[in-house]
């Protein structure tokens, strides 16, 4: 069985990091945005740096089995917070643990619920249909998403 950990942004090698971020097959689920560099790259991890200093909130790069994978966390959004989970294709299947760990974070923090913005690429999710209080189409950044809305109580 495969090992998943989770690191402060802090801790993460930048070049690594550009790799995941950059990667095609990736992006096609994520909104459009420039390719990373340097200087762009660095900014957005201390961004992220910032939002896991804010209350209610944790992000962390993703390893599995020593590797860095990507990352996820609980992030404000304009509605509340949101779970983002970002994971290089090599590493697609392991979404669902990562998710139940975000759901105990959740917990923790003290949410009452969470958002997960699904991207129009991705496929309708029955799992995430069953557990969600609300599900619906939103907008954002000119985007279309499947919105579910997440109870954490019971995580």
């Amino acid at each position: 069985m495969s090992e998943i950990e989770y690191s402060l942004f802090g801790n993460v090698n930048p070049e690594e990091m550009m790799g995941i971020v950059n990667e095609d097959s990736l992006r096609v689920h994520l909104i459009d945005h420039p390719y990373f560099d340097v200087i762009s790259l660095q900014a957005w991890m201390e961004e992220k740096i910032r939002v896991d200093s804010t209350q209610g909130c944790r992000i962390r790069a993703v390893y599995i089995d020593g590797e860095l994978a990507g990352w996820c966390g609980i992030q404000p959004d304009d509605n509340g917070f949101e779970l983002a989970i970002v994971i290089t294709k090599k590493f697609w299947g392991f979404g669902i643990p990562i998710f139940k760990t975000l759901m105990r974070w959740a917990n923790e923090l003290g949410h009452k619920e969470v958002l997960f913005h699904l991207l129009e690429s991705r496929p309708v999710y029955k799992a995430l249909n069953k557990i969600a209080t609300k599900v619906q189409k939103t907008e954002q950044l000119g985007r279309c998403f499947t919105t579910y809305h997440i109870p954490v109580g019971k995580w």
